[in-house]
């Protein structure tokens, strides 16, 4: 049972039935290093937990919705899913948990990460896994867990393991004291969203409220995006100057750095004070140029580096990402302010440059315009400027400050 303490322990936890020496050897390392210790059998057999692991699979499956028999299946994929949900649940009610540390391969992972991501940020989260040489993204998430990869598989000790796994319970015991310098954490915190082709504009922004405000920039590259709303979404901001929303071009129409289709739905969830804007919608985002889907072969390029591609989203595009942002704005329950900058909405869109293309621009603009539902609260604001204009910037601030700072 959840109870109150003083001292913060590090929770290690995992498949006692394949893993127990390992998993014995991450807490007696974290012992050396003085952090008190919790070990958790997340094992999905349904047999008996060994008596190494405080805390029997039992118990940590009573926390799943449907109670433990729906956990112990049977059936090792559905049984790890619901393990994980459980361990989730259970990981959140600890309030003596100061750091979560798991080993293991594909299962072990599938089964500690779930409740990594639901532990707020700044609690120290490590992941040894066999699969984190690879894409974590489905893993990681929005959260900030650090992933090692172990060289070898787990599978017994040996002078390689042992190495590795002593250095990843020093680095969560490492991060369990770690304390921030100090800094800004007296103002209010506030959310901005930014991409390579909306720095200026950002930047400028952030200039302007930086005195006032602990200014928390993320780089809307699908997971910044998540980040972004998931702090919102925990009460962290005062309020969020959504200025790249490019995230959403990429769901639209296929790109590798889409947030998924809940972009924008926090804001619907609680009412945040937001101001938003279309910066970086005239692109979707592939890797290397060879990894383009192929009926995309004959669209409109920009080679951003050897390892990122830009393709130039069309007007039928931009009509559906339009029609997507202003449904959004229509259900946020917090102030809204979004401003259009007429005159382009990236580096790369204005005269001269790329993705230059008014007909593009003029058809999200449309779209968003003759879907968006205006009130006094709800307000989409038309500006002659480039996304990446001072005066562009000044009034984001201005919108801003109008839905923040007067009653």
């Amino acid at each position: 049972m959840a109870g109150k303490h003083d001292t913060k322990r590090a929770y290690v936890a995992g498949t006692f039935d394949t893993k127990a020496r390992e998993l014995l050897y991450l807490r007696d390392c974290l012992k050396g290093h003085c952090i008190d210790t919790v070990t958790v059998d997340l094992s999905t057999s349904g047999a008996k937990s060994p008596a190494e692991a405080d805390i029997a699979a039992t118990t940590v499956a009573t926390f799943h919705p449907l109670a433990a028999q729906a956990v112990f299946t049977g059936e090792r994929g559905s049984a790890v899913a619901r393990m994980a949900e459980a361990f989730a649940i259970f990981a959140k009610s600890r309030d003596d948990l100061g750091g979560l540390i798991s080993a293991g391969g594909s299962g072990a992972t599938a089964l500690a990460t779930p409740a990594m991501r639901a532990l707020p940020v700044g609690v120290a989260k490590l992941m040894v896994s066999t699969i984190a040489s690879g894409d974590v993204r489905p893993h990681v998430g929005s959260s900030d867990i650090a992933m090692l990869y172990p060289v070898t598989d787990i599978s017994g000790l040996n002078r390689i393991s042992r190495t590795v796994l002593a250095n990843a319970a020093g680095a969560l015991a490492g991060m369990m004291r770690a304390q921030p310098l100090p800094g800004a954490d007296e103002k209010p915190a506030i959310g901005l969203t930014m991409f390579g082709v909306t720095t200026s504009c950002v930047q400028a922004v952030t200039k302007l409220l930086d005195e006032r405000y602990d200014c928390i920039v993320f780089h809307a590259t699908g997971s910044g995006g998540q980040s972004f709303e998931t702090l919102a979404g925990s009460g962290f901001f005062t309020g969020v100057l959504d200025i790249t929303t490019t995230e959403i071009a990429d769901e639209t129409v296929g790109g590798v750095l889409s947030a998924g289709p809940r972009r924008l739905d926090v804001f619907a969830e609680h009412a945040i004070p937001y101001v938003g804007s279309v910066g970086a919608l005239d692109m979707v985002n592939f890797w290397a140029r060879d990894t383009v889907p192929a009926q995309f072969g004959e669209r409109q390029f920009h080679i951003h580096n050897a390892n990122v591609t830009l393709m130039r989203t069309t007007p039928q595009e931009n009509a559906r990402i339009g029609r997507f942002i202003a449904q959004k704005l229509n259900r946020m329950k917090g102030k809204v302010r979004f401003l259009l900058p007429m005159k382009g909405v990236s580096a790369l869109d204005e005269a001269g440059k790329p993705f230059c293309d008014e007909a593009a621009d003029d058809a999200l603009f449309r779209a968003i315009e003759q879907d968006f539902e205006a009130s006094p609260d709800h307000l989409l604001i038309k500006l002659p400027l480039h996304i990446n204009d001072p005066h562009f910037a000044d009034a984001l601030v201005t919108a801003f400050r109008e839905i923040t700072e007067t009653s």
